[in-house]
């Protein structure tokens, strides 16, 4: 239906082979940082918190906002 000079992208089918290739590493680029995100806050904060429920944390969130607050 469409040739390399009249494809429905514009592109030839090296451009688009090489265009694919870069979407493709970005995208799991971008999944790998966001699991890693994921993952750090998970550790910081469950989503389902334990026994305790978020105790601990608020504990962590005081110390770090009273240690802020001395260098101030």
């Amino acid at each position: 239906m469409y040739d390399s000079d009249n494809s429905l992208s514009g592109l030839t089918e090296e451009e688009a082979k090489e265009f694919h290739g870069m979407f493709m590493a970005s995208a799991v680029g971008f999944t790998l940082v966001a699991t890693a995100a994921h993952v750090l806050v998970w550790m910081w904060r469950p989503w389902i918190p334990g026994d305790s429920g978020y105790a601990e944390a608020t504990s962590v969130i005081q110390q770090a906002s009273t240690y802020l607050s001395m260098l101030s």
